[in-house]
């Protein structure tokens, strides 16, 4: 998956690390701030709202932050 690719310069064969790309599940489900901060929506919204009180589907209508032991992981899936 990841074997240096030739390119061309100066006559000599220069060979170049092929390119880091983010994870498309992840890029589609999780977003940064500025400050570095991992955003996730909220869990539970999909269906069954009659059940939920109003205060419950408001608060679930904003992102929530990730936790804080999985931050690593999801920045190096997001990667840019």
């Amino acid at each position: 998956m990841n074997t240096p690719r030739p390119a061309t310069g100066n006559g000599r064969k220069v060979f170049l690390m092929s390119t880091i790309k983010p994870h498309k599940g992840a890029r589609k489900r999780f977003r940064l701030t500025r400050r570095g901060k991992v955003m996730r929506p909220a869990a539970g919204t999909a269906h069954l709202r009659a059940k939920k009180s109003s205060k419950r589907k408001r608060q679930q209508r904003r992102d929530k932050l990730v936790h804080p032991t999985e931050i690593k992981k999801l920045k190096r899936l997001l990667a840019y």
